[in-house]
């Protein structure tokens, strides 16, 4: 999160100095002393134009990821299958999440046909971890018994073999919050995603 911060500061900062620059270079092109004036601001005004149209064709086709659980700092659709270990993302209405729902963006960690299985922790060992998941034997992270802000998690009941239609969704950060907590999500909810930087 503080390396997206970063970046788009600096992006921020490299576009503020070149728009501070902009006055300076077109009344340069426009000085009827200079016979290539004209020709300067055409180019100007050819470079500022498909800046912004390349500017307004990408940007609704990419998903800035604000969250440090996933290894991704933009990612877009990538048409195709989903697999194990491909990011999705999808629209989440959880009260965790708040009051309107989110659109998020997880990794395919455990598919249709996969066991998954959850050890529970006995109440009187569950102060802050109530069960840990696993899927066949990889360890897909522990619950933990409160989030942030103090409210109350429980862990979701999901063991067993995943049905056709549905995925475990997640990340290996241990405060994650997945489908160790809202469960697993219908395939047909879920856009394979993929990685830009």
């Amino acid at each position: 999160m503080f390396r997206l911060v970063c970046l788009l500061l600096e992006l921020a900062t490299r576009l503020l100095r070149e728009l501070g620059r902009l006055p300076r270079r077109a009344a340069q092109a426009l000085n009827p002393g200079n016979d290539a004036s004209s020709r300067r601001l055409l180019w100007a005004i050819a470079l500022a134009s498909s800046a912004g149209l390349a500017a307004s064709w990408a940007m609704p086709r990419v998903t800035l990821v604000m969250s440090p659980s996933i290894e991704a700092w933009a990612v877009r659709s990538a048409p195709g299958p989903i697999r194990k270990g491909d990011l999705v993302q999808f629209t989440l209405s959880h009260p965790v999440a708040g009051p309107k729902p989110v659109s998020v963006t997880k990794y395919a960690l455990c598919m249709p046909g996969e066991q998954v299985r959850v050890a529970l922790r006995p109440p009187d060992q569950a102060k802050h971890v109530t069960a840990a998941f696993f899927c066949s034997d990889a360890s897909l992270g522990t619950s933990l018994a409160m989030g942030r802000g103090g409210m109350k998690l429980s862990p979701a009941n999901i063991g067993g073999v995943i049905p056709p239609d549905f995925v475990y969704v997640g990340s290996h950060h241990p405060h994650g919050f997945d489908s160790r907590y809202f469960g697993l999500v219908r395939i047909e909810r879920l856009r394979r995603m993929e990685r830009l930087f």
